[in-house]
């Protein structure tokens, strides 16, 4: 009778193994939306095919942003949720007024990355890192299983870790001086050479001016309303068809076409390709009206108006009340050294770029 005991139980535990090996096989060959469901709780459908969700990062604190590109690197991780679980997301950064909490809550948002400690009625996520939470509405709770178990397996992947790492925010200058050698410089190269091209540009530069923007972070914003990656107002990229700047390629897109324009409008002036770049970005920063009243303030004054070095020199009498009265001067007082700085900023940015990349392709 033991003998048939031991028997029986041997064979038991041989049936509940073959089952543990079936499981982990299913769970290890299924795709990762699948996968979710498995780690769930074997859910037949997925809670998020199909379904539009406004996704919030809500820049309430301090805090967000102080260490690295949060926000870049939770855009991109929400990007990579709705392309494996078949859903599409609209992605807002809030203002310090808004209070999103509430509106997950009452159902208005679907999800809300946040730093905030009054959660209640809320469902909190895996905190994708020791600085960073995600938070759905609790009263969801087969959304709430699925996301979690999404974010454990991108955690056991290491891909949140590959991303961090990605979003990290480097000092350029210090690498340079550190003697760093590298083919990338931010999470947006690929980017910014594609678009770099159409303005024929090295992209470094381009990647410069971009730096110098926003320090490679898509939620910057600037007092004036200027956002994103290249520091665009909503005008500005309404009049080149983007709507979207927090999304990396569509502020890139609308800031390299303004810099392509500005470039053609003073293109038609007899000078060197090194002057051009210059007057570009003085323009990008201080609207070419500024430049354009400086320009024929030097000229008036007759230094060269094809030279930045020259022109530079009429803008401390730019701020003067004596300006208002000269004709040659459309849009009156121009506080200009901001705009110098301006391009000492963004020409050091594009040496210490190329010692870091010693090659433009």
């Amino acid at each position: 009778m033991n003998i048939l005991k031991r028997v029986k139980h041997t064979e038991k535990l041989q049936r509940r193994i073959r089952n543990l090996i079936i499981i982990l096989t299913i769970i290890c060959l299924t795709p990762l939306c699948e996968k979710s469901r498995v780690l769930s709780g074997a859910h037949s459908t997925n809670a998020y095919a199909g379904k539009e969700l406004l996704c919030v990062i809500e820049l309430e604190n301090e805090r967000f942003g102080a260490h690295g590109l949060d926000a870049d690197f939770n855009y991109r991780l929400i990007n990579e949720f709705a392309a494996a679980n078949h859903c599409y997301a609209t992605i807002i950064t809030a203002n310090r007024e808004d209070n999103y909490l509430d509106s997950l809550r009452h159902g208005k948002a679907d999800l809300v990355i946040t730093y905030r400690d009054s959660l209640q009625g809320l469902g909190i996520l895996s905190d994708i890192d020791s600085r960073t939470s995600w938070v759905i509405n609790s009263a969801q709770p087969q959304q709430f299983r699925q996301l979690n178990s999404w974010i454990a397996h991108m955690r056991a992947s290491g891909r949140i870790n590959d991303l961090r790492n990605t979003f990290r925010k480097q000092n350029l200058h210090k690498m340079a001086e550190n003697g760093i050698k590298s083919s990338n410089i931010s999470p947006y190269d690929h980017i910014i050479r594609k678009h770099a091209k159409t303005l024929g540009w090295d992209w470094r530069m381009v990647a410069a001016v971009v730096y110098q923007e926003s320090g490679f972070s898509i939620s910057s914003r600037s007092p004036r309303g200027a956002q994103g990656l290249m520091q665009v107002m909503p005008q500005t990229g309404a009049y080149y068809g983007i709507s979207d700047l927090l999304d990396p390629e569509q502020n890139i897109i609308a800031g390299v076409s303004h810099l392509k324009r500005l470039q053609k409008m003073f293109s038609k002036y007899e000078m060197t390709q090194e002057e051009l770049v210059r007057f570009t970005l003085a323009a990008y920063n201080a609207g070419e009206g500024r430049i354009i009243d400086c320009r024929n303030l030097a000229e008036s004054q007759g230094l060269d108006c094809n030279s930045w070095s020259e022109v530079v020199k009429v803008i401390p009498s730019m701020r003067e009340d004596s300006i208002l009265e000269n004709e040659n001067v459309r849009l009156g007082k121009f506080y200009g050294y901001e705009t110098i700085n301006y391009i000492e900023n963004v020409t050091s940015h594009y040496e210490a770029i190329c010692q870091i990349c010693p090659t433009s392709l």
